[in-house]
C-alpha cells in the first residue's frame, strides 16, 4: 500500500539539513530557525513554517510532481501523527550534516538521531497498518538525503580545531564514512530507494562570498574545488554501496551544476540577480539576521536565485526540483 491509497505515490522520507528542513528546528532549543517573517511570505499560507525560504523547498515541488496532495510533515511537529505518517515524514534539521559534531555545535538534530527518529517512525507505521503493509511502504518509499554544506561552511572552514588538523581531502573522507554508515543503516531498516544530493557550488553562496571571498564579488574558487572533490567521492562511494547491496537503488542527484548554471547565467532561467540574496543586504543574512526588520529586503524574490545568504529562493527551488525529477526517474520507476 502506498501513501494516499494511490499505488503510484510512494511515501517520501527526508533527512538532512536546512535546505530540506520544514520546521523540525522550530521545536529545538537552537538559534538556527526560520519560523518568523519574512520567511514563508510567498508560501501557500503566506506564513513562516520553519522552511529556510520565501516559499516552497525543492522537496515540496518534488512531492507535488510525485502526486502528493500534502507534504511529508516535520517529524517533531504536531502534524506528524496518524494517517499523515503514511505520506512519509521529514527528519531534516537546519545546521545538521554528515558529521554529528556539526549539528551538536548548533543544537540541531544530528544525522544519527534523525535515523533514530526514523526507527521510531517505522514503529508507528507498523502500528497503523501492520507489519506486511509497513514493510512494503518502507521498501517502496523514496528516501532523500541532503547534507554536507553545513559541515563545511558552518564548521570546517571556520573551525581551526578541524581545518588545522585535517586537509579538505581528509575531512571529506570522514564525511564519506558517516555517509556510508548512514546508507547501510537505512538499507538495514528496509529502505531500497535512496537519493542523495551533491554539495552545491558552496563558494557561490552569497554568505560564503562575504565570509571567504576576501572582498571579491566572485565565487570562491577554493570552496567550489572542495565541493567538486567531495561530489566525486560521493559518486564513487555511492556506486560501491549500490554494488554491495542487492536491490538497492541509490541515485546521486547533481545540484552543483544546475545551481552553478543559474548563478553564472541567471537570465537563461529567468533570474536577474544571482550574487545578492533577496533578504536584507543579500550578502550574509540568514536565520535570525533575515528578519522582518532587515533593511533592503527585495519586493519580488522570484527574480533572485537566492532568498537568503545560504538558501535558494522558491523560484530557484522549482528549477532545481525539475532537474532532480529528470535525474531521479530510476528511483520512481
Amino acid at each position: 500500500m502506498a501513501a494516499n491509497g494511490d499505488p503510484l505515490v510512494p511515501a517520501l522520507i527526508i533527512f538532512g539539513d536546512s535546505v530540506v528542513d520544514v520546521g523540525n528546528n522550530n521545536n529545538l532549543n537552537t538559534l538556527i530557525k526560520a519560523n518568523f517573517p519574512p520567511y514563508g511570505r510567498d508560501f501557500i499560507t503566506h506564513r513562516p513554517t520553519g522552511r529556510f525560504c520565501n516559499g516552497k523547498l525543492a522537496t515540496d515541488f518534488t512531492a507535488e510532481y510525485l502526486g502528493f496532495t500534502s507534504y511529508p510533515p516535520a517529524y517533531l511537529s504536531r502534524d506528524a501523527r496518524g494517517n499523515a505518517l503514511l505520506t512519509g515524514a521529514n527528519f531534516a534539521s537546519a545546521a545538521s550534516g554528515f558529521f554529528d559534531r556539526t549539528a551538536n555545535l548548533y543544537r540541531a538534530i544530528p544525522l544519527t538521531q534523525q535515523l533514530n527518529y526514523y526507527r521510531e517512525y517505522q514503529t508507528k507505521v507498523v502500528n497503523l497498518v501492520g507489519k506486511a503493509k509497513a514493510n512494503d511502504l518502507f521498501s517502496g518509499a523514496i528516501h532523500l538525503l541532503t547534507a554536507g554544506s553545513s559541515d563545511y561552511i558552518q564548521n570546517y572552514y571556520i573551525n581551526p580545531l578541524l581545518n588545522r588538523i585535517y586537509t579538505p581531502d581528509q575531512f571529506s573522507d570522514i564525511l564519506m564514512r558517516s555517509y556510508a554508515t548512514f546508507i547501510q543503516n537505512l538499507y538495514g531498516l528496509g529502505a531500497r530507494r535512496i537519493g542523495v544530493t551533491t554539495l552545491p557550488p558552496t563558494g557561490c553562496l552569497p554568505a560564503a562570498i562575504t565570509l571567504f571571498g576576501a572582498g571579491s564579488n566572485e565565487c570562491v574558487a577554493k570552496l567550489n574545488q572542495d565541493a567538486v572533490a567531495f561530489n566525486n567521492k560521493l559518486n564513487s562511494t555511492s556506486q560501491s554501496l549500490q554494488n554491495k547491496m542487492p536491490g538497492l537503488k541509490l541515485v546521486v542527484f547533481d545540484i552543483y551544476q544546475p545551481l552553478l548554471d543559474m548563478i553564472t547565467k541567471p537570465t537563461d532561467t529567468g533570474f536577474f540577480e544571482s550574487r545578492r540574496a533577496c533578504c536584507g543586504t543579500g550578502t550574509l543574512e540568514t536565520s535570525l539576521l533575515c528578519n522582518a526588520r532587515a533593511l533592503g529586503t527585495c519586493a519580488n524574490a522570484s527574480a533572485y536565485v537566492f532568498w537568503d545568504g545560504f538558501h535558494p529562493s522558491e523560484s530557484a527551488n522549482q528549477v532545481l526540483a525539475g532537474s532532480l525529477l529528470s535525474q531521479g526517474v530510476s528511483l520512481i520507476s
